[in-house]
């Protein structure tokens, strides 16, 4: 019987051919939604989850967990340099690091912080050291420059209002480990020089004339809507110089703002505790894992839209193929009615005709799968590439029960044609 189905199917590859890709087509649109909404979820939680707790002004918690975690530009307002402190001294905190952003070298972030954060944001060191002086900096695992690379930061984009910081030119003496997260983009300068850049003066406790007490993070060129350029030139000497011993602090209540700190509690209590803290007057603080949850639920809705596009173009897909086998079926009456009158029986008839077309839509389902899969693939890398977070492309368990339930169906829709060249009489089919 295969032989002759396989012969059939030869004979027959055109319109056999169409149906395979129908139901691939259909069945490739279902499973790469699933396989890439997936992904997101795994790869943006995995990119929170070294990140306990993040302050900053009030305003939007999706922002500020966008703008911390996962590094997308975006203005936000400035926490006192008070806050900073208070953080640094609490007994309930094991480290606190101030972040401050805006510029970036060939559109990869430049992130103002202290050397603490080398190790929180991911696995320590892969090469070179840790910065020890203002115009030095340690780059992620994806940045394309090597050790003692001279990087000169730039202000917004090229082509786009954007100017760079000639004053100013990073050594980079470090690079971290891969984390699979935003911060393999990243490079990571003292958050000295970033405010130094930017023309804002730090009183720190520690150093009140030298490089490391300048201020203002990136944001800030969007709220005070003064003009720092002759405050940069007159410190454009001051940056290839080594900053002071207690660079990264310690901070005093004149420290310059900064648009976000990133926190790392002793103990899950201390974590609530200073949340709940922090959760009030001009302060915000969040678990990343909450904002998260909450941007879930909207992929969430995304996810339920398109997979019901995906189940719509399944359901034609099913109609067409249905039209096409009983129309297939019809015009074979004269061979069926042949067959039958050779003595052949009837439920050879029928694992005929259900073999070929469960062939062909079973075929599909699992050739769609493989497009599915390789769609994710695809746009995942890309969306890697654009924003260093790594989206893990993999099946899950009930993927396998949605593979049983497709083939059943599929073993459904292939028994109606077969039901009626079962029932179908052999002289009824050589008179027509």
């Amino acid at each position: 019987m295969i032989r002759f189905v396989l012969a059939d199917l030869r004979r027959l590859w055109a319109g056999s051919l169409v149906v395979v890709l129908l139901v691939a087509l259909a069945t490739a649109l279902g499973v790469a939604v699933t396989l890439q909404e997936r992904a997101l979820r795994l790869g943006s939680a995995r990119a929170a989850d070294k990140f306990d707790l993040v302050v900053g002004a009030a305003g939007s918690e999706t922002q500020l967990v966008l703008s911390s975690i996962f590094l997308q530009p975006s203005p936000l307002p400035l926490l006192p340099g008070k806050v900073l402190r208070d953080l640094a001294e609490d007994p309930r905190v094991a480290w606190a690091a101030p972040v401050g952003f805006g510029d970036n070298v060939d559109g990869y972030p430049v992130v103002g912080t202290t050397t603490v954060l080398i190790g929180g944001a991911g696995g320590g060191l892969a090469e070179g050291r840790a910065f020890t002086a203002g115009a030095e900096a340690v780059i992620g695992s994806a940045v394309p420059f090597s050790l003692d690379h001279r990087l000169k930061p730039m202000h917004g984009l090229a082509g786009e209002g954007g100017h760079t910081h000639d004053e100013i030119a990073y050594r980079v003496v470090g690079r971290m480990a891969p984390t699979g997260t935003p911060w393999d983009r990243a490079i990571l300068v003292p958050i000295e020089a970033v405010w130094s850049v930017h023309g804002m003066a730090a009183h720190a406790d520690h150093d009140h004339e030298g490089e490391g007490a300048h201020a203002a993070a990136e944001a800030h060129d969007g709220h005070d809507g003064h003009d720092h350029a002759g405050h940069d030139r007159a410190h454009e000497h001051d940056h290839d110089h080594d900053a002071p011993a207690a660079l990264g602090g310690p901070w005093s209540a004149e420290t310059p703002g900064v648009p976000a700190i990133l926190v790392k509690p002793k103990t899950f209590a201390d974590a609530y505790k200073l949340r709940g803290e922090y959760r009030s007057g001009t302060t915000l603080a969040v678990f990343p894992g909450e904002v998260l949850t909450a941007l879930y639920a909207t992929l969430g809705d995304a996810k339920a839209v398109l997979g019901a596009v995906a189940i719509g173009a399944q359901a034609l897909v099913a109609a067409a193929i249905l039209l096409v086998t009983v129309v297939h079926v019809s015009q074979r009456r004269r061979q069926i009615g042949a067959l039958r009158a050779l003595g052949a029986p009837r439920l050879a008839l029928f694992g005929i005709v259900w073999t070929e077309l469960f062939l062909l839509v079973g075929g599909g389902i699992l050739i769609g799968i493989g497009l599915g899969y390789g769609a994710a693939r695809v746009l995942s890398g890309l969306f890697a590439r654009e924003s260093g977070v790594v989206l893990p492309v993999e099946f899950a368990r009930g993927d396998v029960n949605l593979l049983v339930v497709l083939l059943g169906v599929s073993a459904v829709l292939a028994a109606l044609p077969a039901w009626m060249a079962y029932r179908q009489p052999p002289a009824a089919a050589l008179r027509a």
